[in-house]
């Protein structure tokens, strides 16, 4: 396992117009072209955060996965967010992961928000996803995921034999303004209690609805320090993951071995 770049673009998403998120975001990640391994972009970053955007929901086959794939193919790196997309007769909260030889795989978010009414609207998924990408084992989570500590567990020995399920946890978000201190907090205990890097990536400006977004995408190392945090601006911000940096802590501290088995359901 090398050193991984992993690249947050922190930006402010127009609201309800996928034309002009995919022309403002691509202008953000093309100047990543070889720069980088990994791009993240937030939650929803064709509409933003909206029950009401459910009604033009795209399909897989729709131009934002092309636009995706473009992308990744464009700059030699994966990239990843989460988009309304519609599968059958329901709209999900998916998360998308794309590599730049088209390679597709896509996380459903399982916990909706209810107290903006995400659940009376969605549909939620209910599996996790681990994906394999530069030799890391990455787990793509979205939002308010962020607030259930059971559904991130990194096992041992579950996964993959005698190792933990993931290095590097990632999560996607619109986080308003408003529990930005609760933001910050729990990416730092997700990533202290799963021995594991976590990366999470926030918009700011505020949306259609009148909400502000305070930003405050950060990296955070297996023992809750800040790798590199950004402020409330539009921004995009590189870091390297330091993989033997990682292997030392999980051999010079193992909880892991002492983990809790459980079943989730």
């Amino acid at each position: 396992m090398d050193n991984l770049r992993i690249s947050l673009v922190q930006g402010d998403t127009r609201w309800h117009d996928p034309a002009a998120n995919r022309e403002y975001y691509g202008e953000l990640v093309g100047s990543l072209r070889d720069l980088t391994d990994l791009v993240l972009l937030p939650e929803t970053f064709t509409s933003g955060f909206s029950n009401d955007a459910i009604d033009r929901a795209e399909d897989m086959d729709g131009p934002t996965v092309a636009w995706l794939r473009e992308q990744a193919a464009k700059i030699g790196a994966a990239i990843t967010g989460s988009v309304q997309l519609r599968v059958g007769d329901g709209v999900y909260n998916r998360m998308l992961f794309v590599t730049p030889d088209g390679g597709l795989r896509h996380y459903d978010k399982r916990h909706l928000f209810r107290y903006a009414r995400e659940h009376e609207r969605y549909a939620a998924g209910r599996e996790r996803l681990t994906v394999e990408w530069k030799g890391w084992r990455i787990c793509p989570q979205v939002c308010y995921d962020l607030r259930f500590p059971v559904f991130s567990r990194n096992r041992y020995d579950v996964e993959r034999p005698g190792q933990l399920d993931y290095d590097l946890l990632l999560f996607v978000a619109n986080w308003p303004a408003a529990r930005a201190y609760p933001w910050k907090t729990l990416l730092r205990a997700r990533a202290i209690e799963n021995l594991s890097y976590v990366a999470g990536l926030n918009r700011v400006g505020t949306d259609g609805n009148g909400i502000a977004y305070s930003g405050d995408s950060a990296v955070i190392d297996f023992l809750g320090h800040p790798v590199s945090e950004c402020t409330d601006e539009e921004v995009v911000v590189t870091t390297t993951l330091q993989a033997a940096e990682l292997q030392a802590h999980r051999e010079r501290f193992p909880a892991m071995l002492d983990g809790d088995a459980f079943e989730l359901r």
